[in-house]
């Protein structure tokens, strides 16, 4: 039996009260069925609904195109068992203390820097994640964009839209090739192994790397190079970054670094907008410092329509679409699936952010 909440018009203050009590109603009838709770932050990929359902769990997914409020959130999760959390919700300290009945989180990412991971330790919630099955998807991404910038693409086709594409001259709109070129990859892990693989492949370019840490297998695999940081600024020619958000990292890509690159170099960011300081790249591009930019994900992000950057020649911008292939989506939903199946087991999730919880 399904039991659907419908909110009444009305008041915020008195539509959020019906909602909290439409959602421990449910709460109840659904425990006297003894069944397992669980609430999805976005419609996923049929998938992994299917695998949840077939193995006896309740599930509730959040219909509505916008986000939820974070009070909205929380008064989901209260009702629930466990939580498939999809987009950038805050999970916070707050919100770990305020559910902290929760037998299990998984995230439909690879990304987690949005997660209060220690507090979720402290209220020992296990918490999942998705890597490694979006890696290709999100490196053919950055791969595209380098392509894109590096012929002007974005640039060209509105060239043809706005009737443009007359008279040939063999001189303008000029870009270059990346065969031979020196790609540095800042945080050489999965997706950027994908990456530093297809540009040896199909371009021969000599790969440069800066990580916390060696990745000695990349290096003997891919011969590769570790670098210093202000060693991958200096020499390469494309700078793909690949690195988790923290607090060493953030906007780390700035007016500062951004005058020592090449005036050839191009700036390419798949991972996390606030890895880069979007104004002082802005005036980097303006001011000739570094040649070009490609961009999946923004800072801030969502970009607003009338932003500078995307009437730039030498600029593309993509709506944050790294993981978005069929494939990725759906790998990403049954690994998240099955997270959730063994984490409100009480057994360790396949993919787990923080596994120390199952050492308490």
């Amino acid at each position: 039996m399904r039991f659907e909440i419908v909110l009444p018009s009305g008041s915020i203050v008195y539509g959020f009260r019906f909602l909290n009590f439409c959602i421990h109603l449910r709460c109840i009838i659904l425990a006297a069925a003894g069944k397992m709770k669980v609430f999805i932050t976005r419609v996923i990929p049929s998938e992994g609904l299917s695998i949840l359902q077939n193995a006896g769990f309740d599930v509730t997914q959040w219909t509505e195109k916008r986000d939820l409020a974070q009070r909205e959130l929380i008064a989901y999760a209260k009702a629930h068992d466990a939580l498939l959390s999809v987009g950038k919700n805050q999970l916070d300290a707050f919100f770990f203390k305020e559910c902290r009945h929760l037998k299990a989180i998984t995230l439909l990412s690879a990304g987690y820097d949005h997660v209060d991971i220690g507090t979720a330790n402290e209220m020992g919630i296990p918490v999942g994640y998705t890597p490694d099955v979006l890696s290709n998807a999100t490196a053919d991404t950055a791969l595209l964009l380098m392509l894109a910038v590096s012929r002007k693409a974005f640039y060209q086709h509105k060239r043809i839209q706005k009737g443009e594409w007359q008279f040939y001259d063999p001189t303008a709109h000029l870009g270059f090739e990346l065969t031979g070129k020196t790609l540095g990859i800042f945080g050489l892990g999965r997706i950027g192994m994908a990456l530093a693989r297809k540009c040896i492949g199909a371009f021969g370019m000599k790969v440069i790397y800066h990580n916390r840490n060696r990745n000695l297998q990349a290096e003997k695999d891919l011969n590769v190079q570790f670098v210093s940081f202000n060693e991958l600024v200096l020499q390469s020619d494309v700078l793909s970054v690949h690195a988790n958000l923290s607090v060493e990292t953030r906007e780390v890509f700035n007016l500062s670094v951004f005058r020592k690159m090449k005036p050839s170099a191009i700036f390419i960011n798949t991972a996390r907008g606030d890895l880069h300081n979007e104004q002082e790249l802005t005036e980097a591009l303006k001011d000739g410092l570094i040649w070009g930019a490609g961009l999946d994900v923004t800072n801030p992000e969502p970009m607003a329509a009338d932003n500078e950057l995307l009437n730039m020649p030498n600029v593309c911008i993509l709506p944050h679409i790294g993981s978005a292939t069929k494939e990725a989506r759906t790998a990403m939903a049954v690994m998240a699936a099955q997270n959730i199946i063994e984490g409100a087991k009480g057994l360790e999730m396949p993919h787990t952010i923080n596994p120390q919880v199952y050492q308490r």
